[in-house]
């Protein structure tokens, strides 16, 4: 492996990686800092936005990732005018790593755990966004954590999830709590806030402006999504500034918007919950933050406020709490 690496590149590779450090695991000069790092440049294409959502000087950024190229031993990344673009060795790479941090976390919660024997049946109602987004990964990770207990999910629309939720017929659900007013009757718990950015073509002139505010983004050709009530989410936000998006087109399909907006066929405004960085034809995406604020979309668990919850639904709870600050 290390001769194949030093034939391809030559002399100038030996020097910039020596024998000794291709002859060790390459796992032993990645930092999962280095992977947040770059992750997070892959999907902004920009170092310096990177570098202010990841809390971190610019500068330390680009150490950063020149040391990461350097424990690969491969280019990931090259400068364009407008920023930076993955090369195919970056490409590769990121399909590996984007969810490095994420295994690890849940390894950690799973350390941290005591096992218990937990048996019997949970019925949990959950809404579209909720399904597509949280399940597989909620629904994995339960089944190794709790190996007898058998969860029910039920998928349907807030308002009938509630209901059944008052009629007993549900014992726990997770929804977007940002949409709805609270039922008296009913406990709300937010689990996780994810906030809502621009998403364009990664060329869109909107990437470069100094602050993009919602009168920019009047001006643009908007995709709307329609799902899980985000319709009224959006015209809530918009009216209190006052101003009303130019809809070119409102879908229920986030893929539709996705591959749309990759195409450069209009913006959106969505959670970084549902955000990726390629359309389904491999299209990119890019997203950026708004300069006036915009609300969270909160996803929560919601159970009756009267009598007991059952064994079952606490211990259902208590993973969630767990759960949620890897689930981000």
């Amino acid at each position: 492996m290390a001769g194949g690496a030093v034939a391809i590149y030559g002399d100038a590779m030996m020097a910039r990686f020596p024998t000794s450090r291709l002859d060790l695991p390459v796992a032993l000069h990645i930092t999962l800092r280095q992977i947040e790092y770059f992750v997070s440049v892959a999907d902004t294409g920009r170092i310096s936005q990177s570098a202010k959502l990841c809390a971190v000087s610019q500068s330390s950024m680009t150490v950063a990732l020149q040391n990461l190229e350097d424990a690969v031993g491969a280019v990931l990344m090259v400068r364009h005018p407008k920023g930076v673009r993955l090369t195919d060795a970056g490409e590769r790479f990121l399909r590996h790593v984007r969810q490095a941090p994420l295994a690890v976390e849940r390894a950690i919660v799973a350390a941290q755990e005591e096992p218990e024997q937990i048996a019997g049946r949970v019925r949990l109602g959950v809404t579209e966004t909720v399904s597509a987004y949280l399940m597989p990964s909620l629904l994995s990770s339960l089944s190794q954590r709790f190996a007898n207990l058998q969860v029910e999910v039920v998928e349907q629309d807030r308002e009938t999830i509630e209901r059944a939720l008052l009629d007993e017929a549900l014992d726990l659900a997770l929804l977007l709590v940002s949409n709805t007013s609270q039922h008296d009757a009913l406990h709300y718990e937010t689990m996780l806030r994810s906030p809502r950015r621009l998403w364009t073509h990664p060329e869109h002139p909107l990437q470069e402006a100094p602050r993009v505010t919602l009168d920019d983004i009047a001006r643009e050709d908007f995709l709307l999504l329609d799902m899980d009530e985000h319709v009224r989410t959006v015209g809530k936000y918009w009216a209190r500034y006052a101003v009303a998006p130019r809809i070119r087109m409102q879908s229920r399909s986030i893929e539709a918007v996705r591959s749309l907006v990759a195409l450069g066929q209009g913006v959106t405004i969505l959670s970084d919950l549902v955000y990726r960085p390629w359309s389904l034809e491999g299209n990119r995406i890019s997203r950026r933050d708004l300069s006036v604020p915009v609300p969270t979309m909160d996803v929560g668990a919601v159970w009756r406020r009267a009598g007991s919850a059952s064994l079952q639904t606490t211990a259902l709870l208590d993973f969630l709490r767990n759960w949620k600050r890897i689930a981000q």
